[in-house]
């Protein structure tokens, strides 16, 4: 992949009620969806069809400080947080994109990953646009300002829908409006929250909670969600539509306490651990798990084992999430300071390490590593997921494929780079168990993409 490319996992929220304090609504729901994106935040904020955005490098809580939020006013916001995996990391990339156009401001956040965007940005220079940034989010906003024209916003965006090619979920704040919009194979979530005096539209449910809104339905593949004066309607999808929810945001983006698409978070991780125990008897003192996201999985497998749970490791809870830094070097130096050994817990014991997954091998060698030195006997990592062979184009950070350590090496090599007595992937088998169904993209495991991806995406 060249530098210039970005590909995104984000955190997009809108809200929308009577009052003129959306924003702060907005603030705690950024909070709730930190864990998608630790590099920029930002929030616009629509008065009367006049937009207000701020942004800036940083988590949400170090973005908002002092006054900045009590400047924001309108009963209309969006915002974002965001985690590019390669590019150029400063603010004129950051989120949400504002733009003017025939029809009025419009701000525009978004998640995903398109894989014909450089044709989209190609047909566009030709008329006349002008790029700011490499994100594929700019090339959305110019198509949606460009072919809408001066009839609706409604025409703009089917109108992209139907030139646009991967993923994407979408909130737009435009006029009196505030719409969400999911590609046609759901590969992201975003889900619809019901305040006491409006409306929510969220990348995750765990938002909703923040802001004491109630659940009420996932936006379904396709679809468009408008949310007016009128309230909440919505735009069917004019042609086929398949959801295939990426199974990568059940394994480690989304939130535990999240609902995507119906599946519990917590629930799935936790059913990954349990068929994780039976496909392997390994006799040992503790399972313990890679915080946060191994958890549910680890206590599942004990469960199912008889083993007892306990901590190894404790979490720097100031870190970010080390899969999620831009860089490698970044990655390996967060690795360092970010997990703790207990080794009470560890010395002269035999253990069992639960990960949601296994990327690149970065993280688990160093923690084995780690388990070592403070004294564990043996140890025996069991990833909560098939081995990840091929990269993903739509919005999830993996690498080029021969990058990724279950290319360049065996089940057995992976074990002895890693220095574990043992190593155990959950079967792609158990991983359809888990999800209840194959209404997922699981092409990072067995590389059956839900659609074409032209070379250029893959160069």
């Amino acid at each position: 992949m060249p530098d210039d490319k970005l590909h995104e996992e984000c955190g997009v929220i809108g809200v929308y009620r009577d009052e003129n304090d959306a924003a702060p609504l907005i603030y705690y729901g950024l909070y709730a969806l930190q864990h998608r994106g630790q590099e920029s935040a930002g929030i616009a904020s629509n008065l009367n069809g006049a937009i207000n955005p701020y942004k800036d490098l940083g988590l949400a809580g170090e973005v908002f400080r002092g006054d900045i939020l009590s400047k924001l006013n309108g009963n209309i916001a969006i915002g974002h947080v965001r985690y590019s995996t390669a590019g150029e990391h400063d603010l004129r990339s950051a989120q949400p994109l504002t733009a003017r156009c025939r029809l009025g401001d419009i701000s525009l956040a978004h998640n995903g990953n398109l894989v014909n965007a450089e044709s989209l940005k190609e047909i566009l220079t030709d008329q006349g646009m002008i790029f700011q940034t490499t994100s594929d989010s700019e090339a959305i906003l110019n198509l949606i300002c460009q072919y809408g024209g001066a009839h609706s916003i409604e025409a703009g965006i089917k109108n992209a829908m139907h030139l646009m090619k991967g993923a994407y979920v979408l909130v737009i704040t435009i006029g009196n409006k505030l719409i969400g919009v999911r590609d046609p194979y759901g590969l992201h979530p975003l889900c619809i929250g019901k305040l006491k005096d409006g409306w929510v539209l969220s990348s995750e449910s765990c938002a909703f909670e923040a802001l004491d809104a109630e659940f009420v339905r996932d936006v379904l593949p396709g679809e468009i969600i408008i949310i007016d004066e009128n309230g909440l309607h919505n735009i069917e999808p004019s042609g086929w539509c398949k959801k295939n929810l990426c199974v990568f945001e059940l394994v480690y983006f989304a939130r535990p306490d999240s609902i995507l698409d119906g599946v519990s978070v917590y629930d799935f991780r936790r059913t990954c651990g349990m068929l994780l125990a039976s496909q392997n008897k390994i006799d040992a003192d503790l399972v313990m798990a890679i915080p946060d996201s191994g958890i549910p999985a680890a206590i599942g497998y004990a469960e199912a084992s008889g083993i007892p749970y306990g901590e190894g490791l404790i979490k720097n809870k100031y870190m970010g999430r080390t899969f999620i830094q831009p860089t490698q070097e970044m990655r390996e130096n967060a690795v360092r300071i970010k997990l703790s050994v207990i080794r009470k817990n560890i010395e002269g014991r035999r253990v069992i390490v639960i990960d949601d997954s296994i990327v690149r091998g970065t993280t688990i060698k160093r923690i084995v590593k780690n388990l070592r030195e403070a004294g564990a006997v043996e140890i025996h990592v069991c990833s909560a997921s098939p081995a990840v062979k091929f990269p993903c184009y739509f919005g999830i950070d993996t690498p080029y494929r021969d990058r990724l350590i279950a290319v360049q090496k065996s089940q057995a090599e992976i074990c002895e780079y890693i220095d574990a007595d043992s190593l155990t992937y959950l079967s792609e088998e158990n991983l359809l168990k888990a999800c209840g169904g194959d209404l997922y993209c699981k092409a990072c495991f067995d590389g059956n993409y839900p659609m074409e991806v032209p070379l250029s995406a893959k160069s």
